[in-house]
């Protein structure tokens, strides 16, 4: 039941062929009746991605370059987990756990998970190195999906920490953003010895109380908060309630699929206007792919069902508990909800790194591969954990 076993991704052809008939017999509704995204994706911005997906768009060579990172899978808990383990050749590196969220998947992690393992090999110095683990969320990706209910973010963060253990990781950084800035956190909430230490992208962490003299720049990011609540936060209610109900359209049809995760791509991206001037189309297929081809949809959004009002309490709500674990923070300019360092110390008073890149939204990791692993080593360094 502990056994590491290695894993390859073969994905049968008959997949792909029935990919892109779906897609080839998609029934499209009419077009939106403004100039802008304002009621979700552009039908002439769809119809293109997805005729790029079922006529240029190639799977395989996905697939193969995939297959060059080292993945495995165990059971844990009753659940057959996948991940990818790359050890760095530096003895002493650094573990690091690092946990994507929705709707991304270890595709956010693809660009640098060599680096950090193997500087060197890119020409940098051999130091600070880590010995990466990027697992894919239970119902995520190759993950087996839960077929109780209880999987939520505390019991992700106790099969990490047993992931950890039978890789020989006696302690570790836990990173994360989305889901896992929330798993991560459980990690220091409930198995603090485990941890060298935490690094969230971005902590989560209410603004101050009413009555709090705010500076132009707070007052912007909560009134950023706002109209996402307002406009932007409908497919969250969704999954929260009715999770299995919107998972037949998008384990039924691509071309639903790619909107429902689109939208959130090209919402929370930091870009002027042109998502792909951050992310290619063959990026964001890439993700997408997994989605459909693990048949993913449903179960993904089952994590809402589990443990988004434990997590909106946590950036809407003062109090909860102090996370005592030396912590680093990095926000990027795009992020939603952006908080402030001073909002995050009365949780987190052990701050030894806050991070602010020019650049970057929501999949900081993704977007701007080059200054995510800049903050990495940063927390590394003020850790006092270099490998």
């Amino acid at each position: 039941m502990t056994r590491l076993e290695p894993f390859q991704i073969a994905v049968p052809e008959a997949d792909l062929i029935d990919l892109r008939r779906r897609l080839s017999a998609a029934r499209w509704p009419s077009r939106e009746t403004v100039s802008d995204w304002s009621q979700g994706v552009p039908l002439g911005v769809l119809h293109k991605l997805c005729e790029h997906w079922q006529t240029a768009y190639d799977w395989r060579a996905t697939e193969r370059r995939l297959n060059r990172l080292p993945h495995y899978r165990t059971a844990i808990d009753g659940l057959s987990v996948h991940f990818i383990h790359l050890r760095s050749p530096v003895a002493d590196a650094v573990p690091v756990i690092m946990t994507h969220g929705w709707p991304g998947s270890f595709f956010e992690f693809e660009q640098v998970i060599q680096r950090l393992a193997d500087p060197a090999a890119f020409g940098e110095p051999p130091r600070p190195a880590f010995h990466v683990v990027v697992p894919s969320l239970p119902g995520y990706g190759f993950s087996e999906a839960p077929n109780e209910p209880g999987w939520n973010i505390h019991r992700i963060a106790a099969a990490w920490a047993e992931l950890m253990d039978r890789l020989g990781y006696s302690r570790f950084i836990a990173l994360g953003s989305d889901w896992g800035t929330s798993i991560s956190t459980c990690v220091a909430l409930d198995h603090r010895p485990r941890l060298l230490g935490l690094h969230l992208i971005p902590p989560l962490v209410p603004p101050p109380a009413s009555g709090t003299t705010l500076s132009d720049a707070e007052r912007a990011a909560i009134a950023r908060l706002e109209e996402r609540n307002r406009t932007n936060s409908g497919y969250s209610q969704i999954q929260a309630t009715r999770p299995q109900t919107l998972g037949y359209s998008l384990v039924d049809s691509p071309v639903g699929l790619c909107a429902w995760i689109l939208e959130k791509v090209w919402t929370w991206t930091d870009h002027q206007g042109d998502l792909w001037e951050v992310l290619s189309p063959d990026q964001v297929l890439d993700n997408i792919t997994l989605y459909w081809l693990t048949r993913t949809g449903a179960s993904s959004a089952r994590l809402y069902w589990e443990s988004i009002a434990e997590v909106t309490a946590w950036f809407t709500r003062p109090g909860g508990d102090r996370i005592t674990v030396p912590t680093g923070c990095t926000v990027f300019p795009r992020e939603v909800p952006r908080p402030f360092r001073r909002w995050a110390e009365p949780r987190f008073p052990s701050i030894v790194h806050w991070g602010e890149p020019e650049r970057g939204g929501h999949f900081g990791a993704w977007e701007q591969p080059e200054l995510f692993i800049s903050e990495v080593r940063a927390v590394s360094g003020a850790l006092a954990v270099d490998g």
